[in-house]
């Protein structure tokens, strides 16, 4: 299946460059970017990358992954403001003193 439409890289190539990495260097961290460069492109638009990371994510030798490949919690579903604290608003702190 093609991943990057600008690029014409599919999930075989980039499963390929992964497994590449991991064999060169056990201890490596994998990126995006990594992947890229192994394959000699570059990205472009950037319309790829959830699909991208999602491929990485399903890769059974990507190893240790990276925080932005990292599954989020389901706590962190619950919340609706977008990791601010609660109040985060002057209107929301109360009357000012």
């Amino acid at each position: 299946m093609i991943v990057c439409h600008c690029t014409q890289i599919s999930d075989h190539e980039i499963k390929a460059a992964i497994d590449w990495m991991r064999n060169a260097d056990p201890q490596t961290i994998i990126t995006p970017g990594k992947i890229y460069h192994a394959l000699g492109k570059r990205a472009d638009c950037g319309g790829c990358m959830p699909l991208f990371l999602d491929t990485m994510r399903h890769c059974d030798n990507l190893g240790v992954a990276p925080p932005i490949l990292r599954a989020k919690s389901d706590s962190a579903k619950d919340t609706h403001h977008e990791g601010r604290r609660k109040g985060y608003r002057v209107s929301q702190r109360g009357a000012a003193v």
